[in-house]
């Protein structure tokens, strides 16, 4: 089958331009890899749902770090509003996009505040993630995973610290990565 072949070739590349962490390079290769999920997506057929779930999670991810945040949001959202509603969907796949969903809206957050816009604009996102961030480390401790849960519990006192933070502090600090 052609397409899933080119589908399949299309996310090692992503994955490929992905993996790269020079910072000088990251955000043209991060655009690479969004292009090449998109692409992937793209020749995906919509009965190839699992395929599709996880391509679109890495998709946004991608997005996310090649200042594409609000669409990655948004696609998160979806997402995971589908995959809560399919008792099939696989738990992985649902984790990876509910970490990926409380990430978009940790920055999401941030930068909102940095623009000023009102406690009453950037709260809900902020207590969104910080909500997402709680079930996951639940989650997380529950399978004894002792890394995940490390993981989780920082990530859940981030969004906490960055609710209560005075925007003079948030203002001093330099820009999260994603």
């Amino acid at each position: 089958v052609p397409d899933l072949d080119q589908a399949g070739g299309d996310v090692t590349s992503a994955q490929a331009f992905a993996a790269v962490n020079n910072d000088l390079a990251a955000s043209a290769e991060w655009a690479l890899a969004a292009q090449h999920y998109g692409e992937a997506l793209a020749l995906l057929p919509s009965d190839r749902v699992a395929e599709r779930r996880r391509v679109t999670v890495e998709l946004a991810k991608a997005q996310m770090n090649c200042s594409k945040l609000p669409v990655a949001n948004a696609s998160l959202r979806g997402l995971v509003a589908e995959l809560v509603a399919d008792a099939d969907a696989d738990p992985d796949v649902l984790t990876d996009a509910r970490r990926s969903l409380a990430n978009s809206e940790y920055y999401m957050t941030w930068l909102a505040r940095l623009e000023g816009k009102s406690r009453a604009e950037w709260e809900p996102r902020i207590e969104s993630a910080r909500q997402t961030y709680r079930l996951l480390a639940e989650q997380s401790e529950a399978c004894n995973d002792e890394a995940g849960l490390l993981r989780d519990q920082h990530d859940l006192e981030a969004a906490i610290h960055l609710a209560r933070m005075d925007l003079t502090e948030l203002q001093g600090l330099p820009l999260p990565n994603q």
